[in-house]
């Protein structure tokens, strides 16, 4: 029940105090032209490339909105579950990584606020879960007391899938847990696809998960033993007794 009421309050604290960064739509717009310009000046593929790919059939973009929109929160919920029960150190080196890429996350979510590429005229891109649904978001973003559609960086879409992959990589001993790196790249066409994040998002997203590893020691990392200390002059120790 404690480990429930943690990740309940992890969740809770991000959607949250996501709303509380409402209110700056001038500079999410402002932020969203920088952006979209520093992805072009340093020739990113454009997100429409990704989209358009999705935009060959209603039921394909229809299943993105919907990955989009439903695997989220219940894969990473999934992930802690499972953790938990069969593999506990693992659970706790996820759950506090999963804890400070998030509040790392809502902070820059208050710091830079972001319209996402569905928002901005000058992608040219479209809003598919409004026009082919599902959607998450209300009509209005301006009034959306649901979300804040304006803390588009991070995406925490990928960042959460990227270490749910990374976990139960570094949990598991199949020989095919890479595979699990495709629900991160699933992840990542779909925000793209859908017009929710641009590249930069998911970018930030890796950085901070990535800060957030090296500062969680993970499970079987061990530190060297300290040196044994010897008097001047005393024999060498036998071979085995620093072990």
């Amino acid at each position: 029940m404690r480990e429930l009421l943690l990740v309940t309050a992890l969740f809770l604290v991000y959607k949250f105090g996501r709303l509380f960064a409402n209110g700056h739509e001038a500079r999410a717009f402002q932020n969203a032209d920088r952006v979209w310009d520093a992805e072009r000046a340093i020739h990113l593929p454009g997100e429409g490339t990704i989209q358009q790919l999705l935009l060959h059939g209603e039921p394909l973009i229809r299943a993105a909105n919907t990955y989009y929109a439903a695997v989220h929160f219940p894969a990473t919920i999934a992930f802690l579950v499972w953790l938990y029960w069969r593999r506990p150190t693992h659970y706790l080196w996820s759950r506090r990584v999963l804890a400070l890429t998030t509040g790392a996350a809502l902070a820059l979510h208050l710091l830079m606020p972001l319209a996402p590429p569905r928002m901005l005229a000058a992608s040219g891109l479209v809003d598919t879960a409004r026009v082919y649904g599902p959607s998450v978001y209300g009509a209005t973003p301006e009034t959306d007391s649901m979300a804040n559609q304006f803390a588009a960086m991070p995406s925490l879409h990928f960042g959460w899938a990227l270490m749910v992959a990374i976990g139960l990589i570094a949990a598991t001993r199949s020989r095919w847990r890479v595979l699990w790196l495709l629900h991160p790249l699933f992840t990542l066409l779909v925000i793209v696809g859908t017009a929710n994040h641009y590249w930069f998002d998911a970018l930030a997203a890796a950085v901070l998960l990535g800060l957030a590893l090296l500062a969680v020691r993970a499970p079987g990392r061990r530190t060297a033993p300290p040196p044994v200390a010897r008097p001047l002059g005393a024999a060498p120790l036998p071979v085995g007794a620093l072990r």
